[in-house]
């Protein structure tokens, strides 16, 4: 028997970090280095930063979205008659 035939079962109580490959053009890679020592932080640390903001936005938009959504189903607006015409509009 291996190492390799055994199955094990790790119970992780904390955070666990997961790695991800990324495949970027070479200038890129150079030039996203260049920032991140501008920057005093690594390409890594940047990656990470733009994923957890991309993510909070699209949670944001989201929630502002049911919101509107429960707005426009519970609200009542009434809106007088309309006392303009659409020649005025254009009026300087």
């Amino acid at each position: 028997m291996t190492p390799f035939d055994v199955t094990r079962h790790t119970c992780y109580t904390d955070y666990v970090s997961r790695n991800l490959t990324l495949t970027l053009d070479e200038d890129l890679l150079r030039a996203a280095r260049k920032v991140a020592i501008d920057r005093n932080t690594s390409v890594n640390q940047m990656v990470r930063d733009y994923l957890e903001r991309v993510v909070r936005e699209t949670d944001q938009r989201q929630t502002a979205l049911v919101r509107l959504d429960e707005i426009f189903r519970t609200e009542r607006i009434e809106v007088g008659r309309r006392t303009w015409k659409r020649q005025d509009l254009h009026e300087r």
